[in-house]
């Protein structure tokens, strides 16, 4: 079998990984993200400290620095202070990393999104006696995570290729099942060229259906 095409094929063996873990970062990322975005809004100052540290911590910080941590520098820490503790598999640290990282992305996105709705249509609801909660729920929630919607879809094509750097903790998708390929057979370009094929065979349509999307949502607001 020519080389190129077994990288590729070897590399399409950890696609269900790649994109299992960037789906679930992306639900993760939309729900923890939410939560900060409103702690961002809070009235209550040390709520808003809170959520700016978090956000500020992890977009300041790489991703495969988070992932080490998580993965081997919790048990490490538990383990010194007497805690026998083992992720049962590399996977959970690597799920729990990408989605508090899409998180604080996440999390500014929706922000921006609450503040593109119409602040005249909140006076309006106060006015009829809607409590903050109510209006929120109802009113801001709804069109804000409309406006979003692309981005949502931005930030998981990101993820897929972001989520190449959980091969350094062991999780075996695109990225590192190239790597073991590459141990083995030695075929080193085949394999890193097959990974980038599978990469782009995952983001370029993707894109192309993000930016479609964007396009005719901006043509439904005119």
């Amino acid at each position: 079998m020519n080389p190129y095409l077994q990288g590729i094929i070897v590399a399409l063996k950890g696609a269900p990984m790649t994109i299992g873990v960037s789906l679930f970062a992306v639900a993760v990322g939309a729900l923890v993200g939410l939560c900060f975005a409103l702690m961002k809004k809070s009235e209550k100052k040390i709520v808003q400290i809170i959520a700016k540290i978090y956000i500020e911590v992890v977009r300041g910080t790489p991703m495969i620095v988070q992932a080490l941590i998580m993965a081997y520098g919790i048990p490490y820490l538990l383990q010194q202070s007497g805690i026998a503790f083992k992720w049962p598999h590399l996977i959970i640290p690597a799920m729990i990393v990408c989605g508090l990282n899409s998180a604080a992305y996440m999390a500014e996105v929706i922000r921006g999104g609450i503040q593109a709705v119409d602040p005249g249509q909140v006076e309006a609801a106060q006015s009829l006696g809607m409590s903050k909660r109510q209006i929120n729920r109802l009113i801001v929630l709804p069109q804000a995570f409309k406006i979003v919607i692309p981005s949502f879809g931005n930030e998981f094509v990101t993820l897929i290729k972001e989520t190449s750097v959980l091969s350094f903790v062991g999780v075996v998708e695109i990225l590192r099942s190239a790597q073991l390929w590459n141990a083995s057979s030695f075929e080193t370009f085949p394999a890193y060229i097959g990974a980038a094929i599978v990469y782009l065979m995952l983001t370029y349509p993707l894109s192309k259906g993000v930016s479609a999307l964007e396009k005719r949502m901006a043509k439904e607001a005119e």
